[in-house]
């Protein structure tokens, strides 16, 4: 399977609650939840679902697990008019979760990744189908990358600067090159760019 991840961020590369005001929204002080919301015209919520639909199994980070399943996991269609593919999605295939403190995940087809998780995670690559897809899960995804196990990276990015929250990538971190595979903006100014890692950039020399 190849690995993707699908994440949304701001200008300024905030990811933290994009989609309402809910406790996680508060960690640390974070008060603009929700930044997402209404945004996105009808073929960018298209890609959104028709992406879900492709996959054949979710890995997700502790964080982002618990709140899809108090979300995504406990609603039923009449709750999400429209999202009904991504609620299928996520509530027929496999779902991973990279943590060692999640001990009995009540979300049914759940299984916690909880030892080695670079092999782990290599096994489910390994594993025949098309796609294992992250979505959200920051610090998961930021591992991801550092441990060169992403093939393939989709930012969505929302046309805001929030100036607070947590962010996709911290100030210092790994480099990493990459190559754009597509890119689209929406009428609404929502930015949708795929990328392929490429190993490391290219600096100047004195």
């Amino acid at each position: 399977m190849k690995l993707t991840t699908m994440t949304q961020v701001t200008i300024d590369g905030v990811m933290q609650g994009n989609g309402g005001a809910s406790d996680e929204d508060r960690r640390n002080g974070f008060e603009r939840g929700g930044w997402a919301l209404g945004k996105g015209d009808d073929e960018t919520h298209a890609f959104i679902k028709q992406t879900y639909q492709r996959a054949d199994a979710f890995l997700l980070g502790r964080r982002t697990y618990e709140l899809f399943a108090g979300s995504w996991g406990s609603w039923t269609v009449q709750d999400v008019p429209g999202w009904e593919p991504v609620l299928r999605a996520l509530n027929t295939r496999p779902k991973y979760v990279a943590s060692a403190t999640l001990a009995d995940p009540a979300w049914s087809g759940t299984t916690v990744l909880s030892g080695d998780l670079a092999t782990a995670i290599a096994d489910l690559k390994a594993k025949p189908g098309g796609e294992l897809q992250v979505h959200g899960s920051g610090a998961l995804t930021r591992w991801l990358l550092e441990n060169d196990l992403v093939d393939e990276m989709t930012l969505i990015v929302v046309p805001v600067v929030l100036g607070q929250g947590a962010r996709l990538f911290p100030d210092a971190g790994r480099d990493l090159a990459l190559d754009l595979v597509e890119s689209r903006v929406d009428s609404k100014g929502v930015t949708t760019q795929v990328y392929r890692p490429a190993g490391r950039p290219q600096y100047a020399t004195a």
